[in-house]
């Protein structure tokens, strides 16, 4: 392969379990462009069974709007420098964790699996309240893909990292079972002697070789050949389409996070992105420089719609919506796109359905994500076994909302919204940001794709994503505090060139600012009972972007429902009419 500095285009893939994208990425006078894009269904299922069918279908579309060839008579690639694809077919690797104590060793080996793009689909732990025959028994139901075995500190105490092996070998999953040692490096002989015959193993270095330190790159890399392998198993053509790849195939969920890796350390922001999918929403954020993936399995809005609504409860997703609605008729449409994964909503009420669903579905997982976003554990007060088990699963989260800098929306629902004020609203009202926030969207759906592009060529998906896809929707003001509905809540000072504007918003409101593209100085003053990042009352002095939805202060508080129609109305983002209010 030639070195990547000499590739000038790109072909990528991401083949998912329903559809196939590709885009092409071609260098124009020193400047990477994107430059076509195409979609297919995805080919894995009967009559094709080739993955490869829907790839070259997908670039077909490509091919006859850009009106080159890039598909040869042989049925190989041509026309670019390099063909790079990730995946998620057969919904991702699907992996379960253990480890010695579930807040210390067993989060680190979560973090790695999660990092690396898996499915973590449960975690062991010793002190996680099941008895070995319950344990030995969900591992039997699930039947994982691959464990990920971790435990104990480099030559520490070996015994309870044994019985954790023992449980595994008890299950009796199948002898191919790939099984990830990253624990105590002094129990790998005995763990060899126990999974013999009964596990395929692999070793990699401690996730947690001293308290103090955790090291998840060895795992995810040994994952991701795990990977690998279970997508040659899962994707009829896979041969084929690996045989066309100028590099290994990523997991799609573990390119996503290294563009979300990538804005943080470029523009030295905190992060936070939100990708919905079919099946699973996952969440990404970098808080204090480090990356963290959760995984919230049955929460999507394809196969997991009906899921979504079971997990939100019907009054939670109504709430959102500015007309009456029974539970049946919720029930049985959202059953219809669970058969119809592919449809697109063609009412005004069909879309707010999902719409509804999808800020539900959002809030839900980054209530789960908060609980992961922990610096490490088990540091300080691990004197002994009995301080270790001690320690609350309920640490403070580094998530903290107020030091949000950056809030993105990845996945379809955000980039086919029929207004961009729609993704904001999602965004907005699901995860509350606090303070000053800048909302985005990845409006082609491309993170995965660039992702892969920035193991080959950082400077070419960065180039591509920031001034391409990336479309910025606005900054956000929130200021958090109590207050009664229409007393003084926010003053702001926005420096243009034609002057300051002055602003006054009252307590209770959702309001835009219409003010052209681009970014502004301003100074945000709040009355003395709310706090918009300096504490109460105290300006602060910052950058606003204003972007494709205006810059927006919502100084709604605690929500009143009652007034949806009045936020929907407020930024214009659904044609509304008397008839649509609640009744």
């Amino acid at each position: 392969m030639q070195s990547s500095n000499l590739y000038q285009s790109f072909l990528i893939a991401d083949c998912g379990t329903t559809g196939t994208s590709v885009i092409l990425i071609e260098e124009h006078a020193d400047t990477y462009s994107l430059m076509g894009r195409g979609e297919a269904p995805t080919t894995t299922e009967p009559p094709y069974e080739d993955v490869t069918v829907g790839l070259f279908n997908a670039i077909r579309h490509i091919e006859e709007s850009t009106g080159k060839t890039f598909i040869d008579k042989q049925g190989g690639l041509q026309g670019v420098d390099a063909f790079l694809c990730t995946s998620s077919v057969g919904g991702g690797l699907q992996m379960m964790v253990a480890g010695l104590v579930r807040i210390m060793t067993a989060e680190s080996a979560e973090r790695a699996a999660l990092g690396a793009g898996a499915m973590v689909m449960d975690v062991i732990a010793i002190d996680d309240g099941r008895i070995a025959p319950q344990k030995v028994q969900r591992m039997r139901e699930l039947r994982p893909d691959a464990v990920l075995l971790s435990g104990g500190i480099d030559d520490g105490n070996i015994d309870n990292v044994l019985e954790l092996t023992e449980q595994i070998a008890s299950a009796k999953l199948r002898p191919d079972l790939p099984v990830i040692f990253a624990g105590n490096i002094a129990a790998r002989e005995q763990v060899s002697k126990i999974l013999e015959n009964r596990a395929c193993l692999f070793f990699v270095d401690n996730v947690r070789p001293v308290l103090e330190v955790e090291v998840l790159e060895p795992a995810g890399r040994e994952i991701h050949r795990r990977f690998l392998e279970h997508v040659v198993a899962h994707a009829p053509g896979y041969e084929k389409l690996a045989a066309l790849t100028s590099a290994p195939i990523l997991p799609t969920q573990g390119a996503i996070g290294y563009v979300i890796e990538d804005i943080a350390e470029r523009f030295k922001q905190t992060v936070l992105g939100i990708n919905i999918g079919d099946a699973t929403t996952d969440v990404y954020s970098v808080f204090k420089s480090k990356l963290i993936r959760t995984v919230s399995g049955d929460l999507g809005l394809g196969t997991s719609i009906s899921n979504s609504l079971k997990e939100a409860g019907y009054k939670k997703i109504a709430r959102w919506l500015p007309f009456s609605m029974e539970e049946g008729e919720m029930r049985n449409r959202l059953r219809n796109k669970m058969l119809r994964q592919t449809t697109v909503a063609y009412e005004l009420n069909e879309l707010l359905l999902e719409h509804a669903v999808a800020k539900e579905v959002v809030r839900l997982a980054f209530e789960q994500h908060k609980g992961s976003v922990v610096g490490l554990r088990g540091v300080r007060r691990a004197r002994d076994v009995g301080h270790i088990f001690d320690q609350s699963l309920s640490s403070d989260s580094l998530a903290s909302l107020m030091d949000l800098d950056l809030l993105i929306g990845l996945g379809a629902i955000f980039a086919q919204a029929p207004r961009y004020d729609q993704a904001l609203l999602i965004l907005l009202d699901a995860i509350r940001p606090e303070g000053v926030t800048t909302l985005a969207i990845d409006q082609y759906s491309t993170a995965s794709h660039l992702g892969m592009l920035s193991t080959l060529n950082r400077e070419a998906a960065g180039e591509v994503f920031y001034n391409e896809c990336l479309a910025y929707l606005g900054s956000a003001i929130a200021p958090v505090g109590d207050g009664e509905s229409g007393e003084p809540c926010v003053e702001i000072a926005l420096h243009t060139e034609k002057g300051t504007e002055q602003f006054a918003i009252s307590v209770g409101s959702l309001t835009r600012l219409d003010i052209p593209q681009g970014i502004y100085r301003a100074t945000i003053k709040p009355s003395k009972h709310f706090n918009v990042g300096k504490g109460p009352g105290r300006s602060l002095t910052t950058e606003l972007v204003s972007g494709l939805c205006g810059i927006v202060v919502d100084t709604r508080g605690n929500l009143n429902h009652n007034d949806v129609h009045t936020w929907y109305e407020a930024l214009n983002a659904y044609p509304l009419s008397k008839e649509s209010d609640r009744q």
